[in-house]
């Protein structure tokens, strides 16, 4: 038997959870999916500095615990299932998943989107004690420190700049000669003291017994290697949106990033998408949680548009 709901939120990060709040709050039946645990990357964040409210910081558990009670104060459902396939049905939109299926008329897509990885020697095992993805979030905790930058477009060269700010020095690694970055970020780069670059250069691995010590480099051109000593490790060579099963939704997008309006609808009426898996999405818990509230106060008056009056 399909169950129904009015909305059906993918996903269990923080801009799910928000969702997933306001959802509750506007007394709409709520399903929250989520193929591992509820929080995502917040979930193993061990300090959050930046998120509005706790100036002593909070662990990224604890605050996933709080958005995840509050959800469930007000009506929503968790479950612990994958997402397999979603279909448009009319109005309805399908949910099939490894155990159920449900519909209703309005879905949110909260699957995120996971930082493009290294994928050498120690990255995983130094994750969260030296190496970072977000130098927004981690920064801080490298004043007066060395670090290494990874990466040569946009995000690379913004987030070095910001890192500057805390870092004591900065070594900024890419593989080929030259930046893909914007001119204006180049430029700036240049006019830094404390940011040096390797070009033509590659990491073979990240070195560190219980924190990182040093990343050892390849130079593609001469195939000579070296290390570099260092604090800290931010990566910043892309994100790959969890899209992999969306292709029949959005054939166009070709697994990239979901384009939404201002109201975080995508093209297929009554479905929105917010977070990391979102096109112009600023990866920040602060944001995300703002998406959310938007995406479930949208889908509430989709529905009294699309659905109620229909039927009155």
């Amino acid at each position: 038997m399909t169950e129904k709901f009015d909305i059906i939120i993918v996903g269990g990060g923080p801009a799910s959870l928000s969702a997933a709040i306001y959802a509750g709050r506007a007394e709409m039946k709520t399903l929250v999916l989520e193929r591992l645990m509820v929080g995502g990357q917040v979930a193993t964040t061990w300090q959050v500095d930046n998120y509005p409210g706790f100036p002593e910081g909070v662990e990224g558990p604890e605050l996933i615990q709080r958005m995840e009670a509050q959800a469930k104060r007000f009506g929503a459902e968790f479950r612990n299932e994958e997402v397999t396939h979603i279909d448009i049905e009319g109005q309805d939109k399908v949910v099939t998943t490894n155990r159920n299926v449900c519909r209703s008329p309005t879905l949110v897509l909260a699957t995120g989107a996971d930082p493009r990885k290294l994928d050498v020697p120690g990255e995983d095992e130094l994750r969260g004690r030296g190496v970072s993805y977000c130098g927004t979030c981690d920064a801080p905790f490298f004043r007066d420190k060395k670090v290494v930058v990874v990466g040569g477009g946009d995000a690379a060269l913004t987030e070095a700049l910001f890192i500057s700010r805390f870092a004591s020095h900065i070594t900024i690694i890419h593989r080929r000669d030259e930046f893909r970055a914007e001119k204006i970020y180049q430029t700036e780069i240049s006019e830094h003291a404390n940011i040096g670059t390797e070009l033509d250069a590659v990491v073979e691995s990240i070195n560190g017994k219980d924190k990182v010590e040093s990343v050892t480099v390849r130079n593609v051109k001469t195939k000579e290697t070296k290390d570099i000593p260092c604090d800290g490790v931010f990566i910043f060579i892309g994100h790959q949106p969890n899209t992999q099963f969306l292709q029949n939704l959005f054939p166009d997008q070709s697994g990239g990033p979901i384009q939404t309006d201002l109201d975080m609808m995508t093209s297929i009426p009554g479905v929105f998408a917010i977070g990391d898996v979102r096109q112009h999405s600023y990866r920040q818990i602060a944001t995300a949680v703002g998406e959310g509230a938007t995406a479930a106060i949208a889908a509430e008056h989709w529905i009294a548009e699309h659905i109620t009056r229909k039927h009155q």
